[in-house]
């Protein structure tokens, strides 16, 4: 025996449906972004992604996840000032892919710290070279692998000699 509604029955059951959706009030956006920022604040005292900062990025927690499961490592960009920058890139990352990830870190950051608003990242690599185990990693799209870079390793920001 199969059961079969009658259609005042399904339209009775729609109408409750659609006055169960008008009782619903909604949240501003304001609301609906501190409700999220809570529950991103509970996922990140997980052990795996505790090292990472209360305002994290979906990027962020990827590559946490990448690092991970191997499949992601993570560079070491020492600065002169002697502050060591710890760079997440994928394992076929490039020089580029390096250098865009060092950007990306930086901006956050600054936007997490309120300092200066504009690098020019023209002027910083027209300046500086990216320099590990004193070779210059001078082309942009050899891999990382290429240059002997695993896992951990210490790349140098070293300031570029003036040709005269």
């Amino acid at each position: 025996m199969t059961d079969v509604s009658s259609p005042t029955e399904e339209g009775d059951a729609i109408e409750h449906l659609k006055e169960e959706e008008e009782d619903e009030e909604e949240l501003p956006h304001s609301e609906i972004l501190d409700i999220f920022e809570e529950g991103l604040a509970l996922i990140v005292q997980d052990p795996l992604l505790c090292d990472l900062p209360i305002q994290v990025t979906l990027e962020e927690v990827n590559s946490q996840v990448a690092l991970e499961y191997g499949q992601a490592m993570t560079v070491r960009v020492s600065k002169a000032d002697g502050e060591v920058m710890p760079i997440v890139v994928v394992q076929q990352a490039t020089v580029l892919h390096l250098k865009k990830a060092i950007r990306r870190f930086l901006e956050l950051k600054q936007q997490r710290e309120g300092g200066v608003k504009h690098i020019s990242w023209r002027y910083v690599w027209r300046t500086f070279n990216l320099v590990f185990n004193g070779e210059k990693l001078d082309e942009d799209g050899k891999k990382l692998k290429d240059y002997g870079i695993k896992n951990r390793d210490e790349v140098t920001f070293v300031k570029k000699l003036r040709k005269k």
